[in-house]
């Protein structure tokens, strides 16, 4: 499966994609925004595994869709759709290269086309909303927030957990 957008090339993740989900994901962790969201172990085997398993999903059906976003032969980013009860949740992470210069929302938005002629037509998303970028990216892509949790990822110097507020977010057709 290939999807191309005007700047951007989307196919499946492959098990051979470790490497640059690793950069990605390297990347990501000196963000400001990094507190946000759940850690990822950059570790080289866990990473493999990890991957592994997305392309093993990719291959078993459309519970769990990951989606390698490439410029040329570079991967910049992914995005993830996961299946819950009545939408598939969205997921997404972009090399910090790419951020502000419409990457993600092109080809966030190609992928949501696409799904939704397979019949797809429930999203949701999950961003902290100091996360402004990621928050306007959602609503520029025609997500609107339907509410808030409290969330912690990490825990201070004392073990208290760090709690911030998540918007939650969801598009229909």
């Amino acid at each position: 499966m290939l999807i191309k957008t005007e700047r951007t090339t989307i196919r499946l993740i492959t098990e051979d994609d470790w490497h640059s989900i690793k950069d990605i994901w390297v990347d990501f962790a000196r963000s400001e925004y990094a507190l946000f969201d759940r850690p990822s172990c950059t570790d080289d085997d866990a990473v493999q595994s990890r991957i592994a398993k997305w392309a093993a999903a990719n291959r078993a059906g459309t519970d769990h869709l990951f989606f390698a976003v490439c410029v040329g032969e570079r991967v910049i980013g992914y995005c993830a759709f996961n299946r819950r009860p009545e939408s598939y949740e969205l997921g997404y992470c972009f090399d910090s290269t790419y951020h502000g210069k419409g990457f993600a929302k092109e080809s966030i938005s190609a992928l949501l086309q696409h799904l939704q002629k397979m019949g797809i037509d429930t999203f949701t998303a999950g961003t902290a909303l100091e996360n402004i970028p990621s928050v306007a990216l959602l609503q520029s892509l025609g997500f609107r927030q339907t509410g808030t949790e409290q969330v912690s990822f990490y825990k201070d110097e004392n073990g208290n957990d760090i709690v911030f507020e998540g918007g939650l977010f969801e598009k229909r057709g």
